[in-house]
């Protein structure tokens, strides 16, 4: 599935994940976070992840504001067990 990104609507605040076992790596903006579900994420099944999937692609948009996008990046993020402090 293809995915036009528009915009990147940047975080006021990067958001943290750790994927494998790397060091952490900043996610920085909407698109960003759409990158990290598509290319990176360790599972593409969840209610968080599907909810991200479809915030961050409308943030980056311009639909939405990057904030809630964010919000839902982290509870994918918690909900992947991807997220670092």
């Amino acid at each position: 599935m293809a995915i036009d990104i528009i915009g990147s609507a940047p975080f006021r605040v990067p958001v943290l994940v750790r994927i494998g076992h790397g060091s952490s790596e900043r996610v920085e903006s909407a698109s960003d976070a759409m990158h990290y579900l598509r290319h990176r994420w360790p599972t593409d099944q969840g209610k968080h992840y599907l909810r991200a999937v479809a915030d961050c692609k409308q943030a980056a948009e311009g639909v939405l504001p990057a904030e809630v996008a964010k919000e839902s990046f982290i509870s994918a993020a918690i909900e992947a067990y991807v997220l670092a402090q």
